[in-house]
């Protein structure tokens, strides 16, 4: 793993250390969806956890390549007492165990990957951090306006009770009119309420991706920002390709598979183990001389796969099986996240086209056929149902426009989620 990662990586988690999500209060400047985000990356404990992980990994490199741990053996030999009194023999034993050359070089290949792989979860996790950070930031922020809007529709209820209340005591209009106000005001209101449950629900949801006491204000950004998707669908897909975290650690994996063969073939090879003998006559008459009580004796030895049919051809069979799995599966997950994307990026675009319109067009227009018809039914024009689909279709246009944004940026993020990376940086 490249020193620079790891330093930044133990660079960002002193700043965790120091970071305490809790400081944050409603006084504080209101927090951009972005700041949020950050906020939500360094305290998040799902982010810690994938952190920990690819440092454990990290740490397992080294021990790859590392050799066996030698053994040392002490026979003490021909004791007539006890087998730990006077012997006619000592040995002293020596020996370590070493594979084939080559094979730690790929096992700490496959290390390295793995560690590469753990990354790219973090990287993942990270990601997915960020989506329900925006999720969440972007419903608190529609439930919001939706508040804004029932609230508005709550005033206009309002006006309409009392244009009807004035009608009705000049005998202009039935009495039906003014209970039917009052009954779609008093459900208007209802909602109202429901909308503000709604939004300390967000706020909650917010907090406790930021890890935070459930119940603490927050002051967050409320400003609703549509942006186009300018890039191209094809760009977007290239992009994913590149950048998406399970592609890139499945492409790992096949490298990792493709080791593995190697490592299976390997195994025909022979492992081999080397180790040294002294040997300390106590008794003259054992050893090779009578004046020689001291010898010294080399050991060679290594394995012989005599039963490869059973164990070493399997293994190279179930070696190839893995690469050929690995690799339909990073196939399939290209032709899946190509799928994602172009399916993402079109609904995206349509709800983005949706909400424009309603802003620009729809929404202006049932605002002023709100304005006509309350001076229309004033003077009599019109009835009250007439007035009340029109404010109906005001409220109606009002929704449709939050919905179509919502739908918009549920779309982003996911097609985010989907590339792997954030769509504007």
């Amino acid at each position: 793993m490249p020193a620079m990662k790891i330093g930044a990586a133990m660079t960002l988690a002193l700043a965790i250390a120091a970071f305490d999500p809790a400081s944050l209060n409603a006084a504080d400047a209101p927090l951009t969806v972005s700041q949020l985000v950050e906020i939500a990356i360094e305290a998040n404990p799902q982010v810690r956890s994938a952190r920990y992980r690819w440092d454990a990994a990290v740490h397992s490199i080294k021990q790859t390549v590392a050799p066996n741990d030698p053994i040392f053996t002490y026979n003490n030999s021909d004791s007539v007492k006890s087998p730990v009194g006077r012997a006619a023999l000592r040995e002293f034993n020596f020996s370590e165990s070493f594979q084939f050359p080559g094979k730690a070089l790929h096992q700490r290949d496959q290390a390295v990957r793995s560690a590469e792989i753990a990354h790219l979860m973090l990287m993942a996790t990270i990601r997915d951090v960020r989506a329900a950070t925006e999720t969440a930031y972007f419903q608190l922020v529609l439930d919001g306006a939706l508040g804004s809007v029932v609230a508005e529709n709550v005033g206009n209820l309002d006006q309409v009770v009392r244009v009807a209340e004035t009608a009705y005591s000049g005998s202009k209009v039935a009495q039906t009119d003014v209970i039917s106000a009052e009954f779609d005001l008093a459900a208007a209101r209802q909602l109202q309420r429901q909308y503000m449950t709604a939004q300390a629900n967000d706020e909650t949801t917010l907090n406790l991706l930021l890890s935070r006491p459930v119940g603490s204000p927050l002051a967050v950004d409320r400003t609703l920002r549509i942006e186009a998707l300018n890039l191209p669908l094809d760009a977007l897909i290239d992009r994913a390709y590149a950048v998406r975290q399970e592609i890139l650690a499945t492409a790992l994996a096949e490298r990792n598979m493709n080791t593995a063969l190697y490592l299976a073939k390997m195994e025909y090879l022979p492992d081999f183990t080397v180790g040294v003998q002294y040997d300390d006559y106590l008794v003259p008459s054992f050893a090779p001389k009578p004046n020689q009580k001291r010898d010294w004796s080399a050991i060679v030895g290594f394995n012989l796969p005599i039963f490869f049919w059973l164990k070493q051809d399997e293994d190279v069979a179930r070696a190839k099986a893995n690469l050929q799995t690995a690799r339909s599966d990073l196939a399939l997950i290209r032709m899946q996240t190509a799928a994602a994307v172009a399916t993402l990026f079109r609904s995206a675009q349509f709800a983005y086209e949706s909400t424009i319109l309603y802003r620009d067009s729809l929404i202006p227009l049932a605002q002023q056929n709100f304005r006509v018809a309350l001076t229309a039914y004033q003077s009599g024009k019109i009835d009250f149902v007439t007035l009340s689909l029109v404010l109906q279709r005001n409220y109606a246009a009002r929704v449709s426009y939050l919905q179509a944004a919502n739908q918009f940026l549920a779309g982003q993020v996911s097609l985010e989620q989907a590339i792997g990376a954030p769509l504007h940086q």
